[in-house]
């Protein structure tokens, strides 16, 4: 079965860093879009990143320039580099696929499997 299992969430302080990952099982990891999600406290998820099967990436508005999506597909892991982190960058984060080759359009969260999150929290 699909498994999402996502890591590396942590505090820190403005301006700093952090990589999380998101480690899959169950299905052939590199032939689908993944894709990471946020959640704060009284919001809506949002989409931060996503990656497709070719290798095309998208990104929001707020993760430009400061946020990486990556793959290992050797390691069955994705990756988001987190870099300039800010306090409304503090949320839950999630990845999730919905075993498609291509991704949907960056504002839909219609996707199928999510992981359990990890919590992202930074202070100013």
């Amino acid at each position: 079965q699909v498994q999402l299992v996502e890591s590396g969430g942590g505090s820190v302080q403005a301006g700093g860093s952090l990589r999380l990952s998101c480690t899959a099982s169950g299905f052939t990891f590199s032939s689908y879009c993944m894709a990471w999600f946020r959640q704060a406290p009284g919001k809506e998820r949002e989409a931060v990143a996503d990656f497709d099967s070719t290798t095309r990436t998208t990104y929001a508005d707020s993760a430009k320039g400061r946020f990486t999506i990556s793959k290992d597909n050797a390691k069955n892991t994705l990756y988001l580099q987190m870099n300039n982190l800010k306090p409304e960058d503090t949320a839950m984060y999630y990845c999730a696929t919905d075993l498609r080759i291509w991704c949907v359009p960056l504002g839909s969260d219609d996707y199928y499997y999510w992981g359990q999150g990890t919590q992202v929290t930074v202070s100013s």
